[in-house]
């Protein structure tokens, strides 16, 4: 195992292993044990109480963060005509039909969201194992498979975010840069969480969340008090 630098453990003794620190509490630790020079995101992880192999305790959503994330996604959209150019009306940084396919067949993933128009996904469906591990493959659960790709584009780059439970039932999804006032993270954190908790899947039992982690690139890990789903920008009564 690596041995972790200076900077990492003197961040790491900052935190106590074995609190659950309040969202605005470990919100605000994470920025200021953020160990990189440049603006870090800041990352959140749930354990959830679901079997991902069951199909119907897969969770997966999207998001309005409110204040954004901090970073312009880089979307593509598959269309052609009319909506191609709306698309491209929208700010959509690449987009096309047959020959974007054929880009991505051949291995171009240098995007962070697909949008594509209904008609098109008998074509785009074949770029699943290209598209599929990446989190990439446009889906209309998601609004990325939609005629309206305007707002699906203006979405995205607006600050929406996409996440799903992954096949250890850990959900990662991000809440902004560390240069975020720490009440706005906490805001997008809130929202976030609201619409996690909304998807609970109806045959999932016992605790949803069971365990929840901040963190920022290269910094350590802060237990978040997963239990705390109002007042997020209280600190933990003394």
């Amino acid at each position: 195992m690596a041995k972790q630098g200076k900077k990492y453990r003197d961040a790491f003794a900052k935190i106590d292993r074995d609190a659950l620190y309040a969202p605005l509490e470990a919100v605000t630790l994470a920025q200021e044990t953020a160990t990189t020079k440049y603006d870090s995101t800041v990352e959140v992880v749930f354990r959830l109480g679901v079997d991902p192999r069951q199909a119907d305790q897969m969770v997966r959503g999207t998001v309005n963060l409110p204040h954004g994330t901090g970073k312009t996604a880089k979307v593509i959209v598959f269309a052609n005509a009319a909506k191609a150019e709306e698309a491209r009306a929208a700010g959509a940084d690449e987009v096309g039909g047959d020959e974007l396919i054929d880009k991505v067949a051949g291995g171009y993933t240098d995007f962070d969201a697909a949008v594509a128009t209904p008609d098109l996904m008998g074509k785009v469906g074949r770029l699943g194992k290209v598209l599929g591990p990446r989190g990439l493959m446009p889906n209309p659960k998601t609004g990325t498979v939609t005629m309206d790709v305007a707002k699906a584009v203006t979405e995205i780059k607006g600050g929406k975010i996409e996440f799903r439970v992954d096949k250890h039932s850990n959900l990662h999804f991000i809440i902004g840069k560390v240069s975020f006032p720490t009440e706005k993270l906490v805001e997008n954190y809130g929202a976030a969480l609201d619409e996690v908790l909304r998807l609970k899947p109806s045959s999932s039992k016992g605790r949803y969340i069971t365990k929840a982690t901040v963190t920022t690139t290269m910094g350590p890990g802060i237990p978040l008090d997963q239990s705390r789903v109002t007042n997020l920008l209280e600190p933990t009564p003394v």
